[in-house]
């Protein structure tokens, strides 16, 4: 039997496998290109035939998801980010957001507490205060923006892997996901390698001050090894879960790894 035609009615195959090739990583775009970037080697590599806008939709998703584990494999968690010294900070270094500064969370640091669930032996809230007496570092790192470009900036507060070790979290597990307090609900996951990278940072001041409200008061995590929208701001809590929960922009068919 002749194998069926693919239909895609209102798809254009050649933008759907261009934009197939850009979510790959850098590795697998090589070799999918070197071996004939075509829509039926894309349906071989993740058994989705394409007919129509959702199941093109759907082929992009699985590409996606296979990207992330590619580069989950290739990620080398003792590889660090590049640091810079201080004459190489960004002035101003910008804001950026699905919103305007104007609409940027307003926070009252004594109302503030940073809830923590999941696969931890403590799930005690913390102030602000307690995690401003917790042992602090500073990082001078490139923020990268999937939107193309990027800024140096110098980011202070405890190492995430410290904190999460202090909670009694379960380390096994796959994920650290949190949630924010902007209006739209902002949430994103972090997969547990990153979580424990040295450089992924809870992140209290910007340039030796407190955090201002345009980078995320009163914290964010600061991740310099995945793209900026994997550095959630306005923190109000953080869950160690197995449980996939998605994203704000992963939900929307962004890479949920996005980094190194």
């Amino acid at each position: 039997m002749a194998k069926r035609p693919f239909l895609i009615p209102g798809v254009d195959k050649r933008l759907l496998i261009k934009d197939s090739i850009k979510a790959m990583p850098d590795l697998t775009r090589r070799r999918f290109i070197t071996g004939g970037a075509s829509l039926g080697a894309l349906t071989l590599l993740t058994g989705c035939d394409v007919v129509d806008g959702d199941t093109a939709e759907e082929l992009l998703k699985k590409v996606s998801k296979f990207n992330d584990a590619v580069q989950s494999w290739m990620f080398n968690p003792d590889a660090l980010a590049p640091t810079f010294p201080e004459s190489a900070i960004t002035k101003p270094f910008p804001f950026n957001a699905y919103y305007t500064l104007d609409e940027a969370p307003e926070i009252d640091a004594a109302d503030w507490k940073l809830e923590v669930r999941g696969l931890v032996d403590n799930k005690k809230s913390w102030t602000l205060d307690e995690l401003h007496a917790l042992p602090q570092v500073t990082q001078i790192t490139r923020h990268i923006c999937v939107e193309g470009w990027s800024a140096i900036g110098s980011w202070t507060g405890t190492p995430l892997r410290d904190f999460l070790k202090l909670i009694g979290a379960d380390t096994r597990a796959k994920y650290v996901w949190f949630n924010c307090a902007d209006s739209q609900g902002y949430n994103s996951p972090l997969d547990m390698c990153t979580a424990l990278h040295p450089q992924t940072q809870m992140t209290f001041k910007f340039a030796d001050q407190i955090l201002p409200r345009a980078y995320g008061y009163p914290m964010k995590i600061r991740v310099p090894t995945k793209l900026g929208f994997k550095n959630p701001k306005y923190v109000v809590a953080m869950e160690v879960t197995n449980d996939y929960k998605g994203g704000y922009w992963e939900d929307q068919g962004y890479n949920s790894f996005s980094g190194s």
